[in-house]
């Protein structure tokens, strides 16, 4: 068990890692103004050391059967699931369909629609429905009811199309894609700090049954 939940730490860590630098996304969550999404993250990050540092813990506690390092491993084992189930409720929020992170996106591109005359603004705008493949916030209609016409971006480059999704939904959707891994491992790992927590106090009742007996027989 204690070997699974340091596959479980590095695993975790490792996604973690990948998601914070992985090319072009950090740039484009910056640029969009959503780094709220990280704090989930940067909050698993720190629950997965946690996680690889107290596997040994519990490891060595559990073969040299000391009690005050397994009431130790219990009490990061209880640090580790809060961690955890905060930092997986955060990633969820900030990365899923009508969550948190919908009205920010939102605000972002109606913000970069109503600014066209600013050449930085018009940039963003056309990387994000280009790279994406979504039309205004919502949709297109968002432009129809500006009155302004469809840029060329918002048109799908084979069928000339408009895209029938916005880009508050797409993103949304690609976040969504990023994170379930994650969050689905992180409470995966929430679940096993809970049985090696009901395991070391089983653990615990005996061995002190076991120093009760040996006391006995002195």
């Amino acid at each position: 068990m204690f070997c699974l939940f340091q596959i479980f730490g590095v695993s975790i860590f490792a996604l973690c890692l990948w998601i914070c630098i992985e090319p072009g996304f950090n740039e484009w969550m910056l640029i969009l103004e959503l780094q709220k999404y990280f704090i989930g993250v940067y909050i698993i990050l720190i629950g997965s050391l946690v996680i690889m540092v107290v596997a040994f813990l519990g490891c060595g506690s559990a073969l040299m059967e000391n009690v005050l390092l397994l009431y130790a491993y219990i009490g990061s084992q209880i640090a580790t699931f809060v961690l955890g189930l905060v930092g997986a409720c955060v990633v969820l929020d900030f990365s899923t369909y009508d969550s948190s992170i919908q009205p920010l996106i939102r605000d972002v591109t109606m913000r970069l629609m109503n600014n066209p005359q600013h050449e930085g603004s018009r940039e963003i705008l056309r990387m994000v429905q280009e790279g994406i493949g979504c039309c205004g916030a919502d949709g297109p209609m968002d432009y129809i009811n500006m009155n302004k016409p469809l840029p060329a971006e918002c048109r799908d480059s084979v069928t000339g199309n408009a895209y029938f999704h916005g880009c508050v939904d797409e993103l949304t959707w690609y976040l969504e894609g990023k994170t379930g891994w994650l969050a689905g491992i992180v409470l995966a790992s929430c679940m096993i700090a809970v049985v090696n927590a009901v395991m070391s106090l089983v653990l615990i009742q005996a061995v002190k049954k076991e120093e009760d007996e040996a006391t006995m027989y002195k």
